[in-house]
């Protein structure tokens, strides 16, 4: 893919997370041209277009796609709006970072990638833990077989989000800036949002075991509970991959204000386990051999931050960067589950992913 020097910057969702990461972010290399936004309401256009000094500005997104040049879209409307906004940038040409959930439905996710896979772009989605060193690591061990043939996986995340999860708002000055507080909406509206604490959180979860372990999901079983919500608060999924992996998959989002993320990722094989907290910060590998490992980890290194997708996606835009850490493929496989967690939900059987 040929070099460029400027990457052309066009967003579709413009609100909380978008202006209080996405943008910055982007607004302070000297390799990006902020071009394009697109977001509903006029007076809150106004404020994101003068902000970040967007040379254009629209509430239609078909438009901001026809009427201006770009290389690269981020989508970050609601998540049921992902696919189809992802799916138009594709068609014209352009790469894409999504917001996650990529799509709420497999057959989605599958779509988008085939397309960017037939056209040559990048699809990236924002999961900012892939890019801490000792997680990568973990990845790099993995691909080069640490644990022999992965048998099982255990995968848990909880979040401090009950709130948002029952429609309430946060301090989100103090929650990480942006112009605007989240949308209720994007949260706990089972239209907008496609679910709960899976679509909400898991995808950050599923994502990363996705990426580490490469598994593709053939089935899942899932029971979910809500808590004075209506979107649900807890997931318990067992899911069978292909070649006879398991896996069980859990997520909370009743983690009291003040107290980290959990998130934890066990992978068992044929030639020993391997141990990944976020939480805690800890890597360890323990093979049946004694050939262990142990990363020197610092205390904060699980912290979370999302400054490496944004720039992960523009430098492959403009030929600076090889590696997407953060690709689709992984990302569709993280949506596969859930697809299949929510039917099995409703319909209290094993489904298909």
């Amino acid at each position: 893919m040929a070099k460029k020097d400027t990457a052309r910057i066009g967003f579709i969702g413009a609100g909380w997370w978008a202006t209080a990461n996405h943008m910055p972010l982007l607004k302070q290399r000297n390799d990006v041209e902020m071009t394009a936004v697109c977001r509903l309401g006029k007076t809150e256009l106004g404020e994101v277009k003068k902000a970040f000094g967007f040379q254009y500005a629209t509430e239609d997104y078909r438009r901001m796609l026809d009427e201006t040049e770009l290389d690269g879209v981020v989508v970050t409307s609601p998540h049921t709006l992902h696919f189809e906004h992802a799916r138009a940038a594709l068609e014209r040409g352009l790469h894409v970072m999504v917001e996650k959930p990529m799509c709420t439905k497999s057959a989605d996710a599958k779509g988008l990638v085939r397309l960017a896979e037939e056209r040559g772009l990048h699809v990236i989605v924002p999961y900012g833990w892939h890019y801490r060193p000792f997680i990568q690591e973990a990845k790099r061990r993995l691909d080069a077989g640490c644990v022999g043939n992965i048998e099982s996986v255990v995968c848990h995340m909880a979040s401090p989000i009950r709130g948002l999860l029952r429609g309430h708002t946060f301090d989100h000055v103090s929650n990480g800036g942006g112009l605007f507080a989240p949308s209720a909406a994007t949260w706990a509206d089972p239209i907008l949002s496609g679910g709960g604490y899976g679509q909400a959180q898991m995808s950050h979860s599923l994502g990363l075991m996705s990426w580490l372990t490469g598994l593709t999901p053939q089935e899942v079983f899932s029971i979910m509970a809500e808590s004075e919500s209506k979107v649900e608060m807890y997931d318990a999924m067992t899911v069978r991959f292909e070649a006879g992996v398991i896996g069980t998959l859990s997520g909370s989002g009743d983690i009291p204000e003040g107290h980290s993320f959990q998130l934890d990722v066990r992978v068992f094989g044929s030639e020993g386990m391997l141990l990944l907290d976020v939480e805690r910060a800890r890597l360890l590998v323990a093979r049946h051999d004694g050939d262990d490992y142990a990363a020197d980890v610092a205390p904060d290194a699980g912290a979370y931050s999302c400054e490496g997708p944004p720039n992960n996606f523009v430098d492959l835009i403009l030929g600076k960067a090889t590696v997407n850490y953060a690709p689709g493929e992984a990302a569709m496989r993280s949506v596969m589950i859930l697809d299949a967690a929510y039917r099995s939900a409703r319909s209290g059987r094993i489904e298909p992913a």
